[in-house]
């Protein structure tokens, strides 16, 4: 129901169904500010120092900011200000678009997977399908009036910077270039513009608890304000803070299962703050549901066998939702 979305009013305390257990909150205090990121400059002329460098954080972050990217700066500014318009749309208007069954195409929804969580976050957020964009638009949203035209634009520029760093994922697996993009077939996009309002008690629930993304590549735009999102790094969580100009990619479950577990799915989670609500804007570059997917042949050996089997994404993803979102691994389930 739509009443339940927490961007429609002021809150000055944490509803006792955002309360997480004392074992489970983010003990803020314990989160490393300051860790090295990896970061990759896209421009850079020599080829083979990128592909290292983005296969080395691959295997050891599962993460990583690119810079030089191509997508236009201002095209970034204002994706991130027509979601912030969206947001501040009248509730009214706002609770036409809700829906809670995670099978829409198009929802505006809250928390996670409110038919099936017992403790909910603190998160509202548009679902957008977005390829083939001439499928999907038509359904969006048509206010904000720039709404539309502008996340479309984003939309492309985002899905030729995926297929590029699929390129480079691909090399520094040993693989040919195009390995990735043709094995995981005509890709599904998806989007999900979030917004984390300003909480009352932070330290006590989550913006999205820990997890890991099924997909197979997602390209975050984060609020160059306001930090939130942290990753998991050696046991210790460490924040990931606003870069200018950067774009955050990390490495979804599906490329973990492909590169037979060299690449790192990265547990990662947004936290909340008192001061200042918080934007993102996750794009995520899909498998076809009917695309068989598991370790490339070329990876496994008699001294590296495969960790996963094979399977198909749809078989994947229904799995993924029929769980709560910090439960074990989903992979874990698709182990030989």
């Amino acid at each position: 129901m739509a009443e339940q979305l927490i961007s429609t009013a002021d809150h000055d305390r944490l509803p006792d169904s955002y309360v997480r257990p004392e074992t489970q909150r983010p003990r803020l205090r314990e989160v490393v500010p300051d860790a090295e990121i990896p970061v990759v400059d896209l421009a850079d002329p020599d080829r083979a120092a990128v592909v290292v460098r983005v296969a080395e954080a691959c295997r050891t972050h599962g993460f990583f900011q690119v810079l030089n990217h191509g997508v236009p700066e201002e095209l970034t500014v204002a994706m991130m200000s027509v979601a912030y318009e969206f947001f501040r749309l009248p509730a009214e208007e706002k609770a036409k678009l809700y829906s809670d069954d995670p099978g829409k195409k198009m929802r505006l929804s809250t928390s996670f997977n409110v038919r099936k969580e017992t403790v909910h976050n603190w998160r509202d957020y548009l679902r957008l399908h977005c390829h083939p964009l001439e499928q999907y638009v038509p359904d969006w949203p048509d206010n904000p009036p720039s709404f539309r035209e502008t996340v479309s634009a984003y939309c492309r520029e985002v899905r030729e910077l995926g297929f590029r760093l699929y390129g480079a994922i691909s090399e520094g697996l040993g693989l040919d270039g195009g390995y990735i993009k043709e094995t995981l077939g005509e890709q599904e996009q998806h989007m999900a513009v979030n917004f984390y309002p300003r909480c009352p008690a932070p330290e006590l629930t989550y913006g999205l608890p820990a997890h890991t993304d099924p997909n197979a590549l997602t390209i975050l735009l984060m609020d160059q304000q306001v930090a939130g999102l942290q990753v998991l790094k050696d046991g210790r969580w460490i924040a990931v803070n606003p870069r200018p100009c950067a774009l955050v990619v990390n490495i979804g479950d599906q490329l973990q299962a492909l590169s037979n577990g060299r690449y790192k799915s990265v547990w990662h989670r947004a936290v909340v703050n008192s001061d200042r609500p918080r934007m993102s804007v996750a794009s995520f570059l899909c498998p076809c549901n009917d695309v068989r997917i598991g370790p490339a042949a070329k990876l496994v050996t008699g001294d590296t066998p495969a960790v996963y089997r094979d399977y198909t994404y749809a078989e994947y993803y229904a799995k993924f939702w029929s769980r709560n979102l910090d439960q074990e691994h989903c992979l874990e389930l698709f182990r030989t």
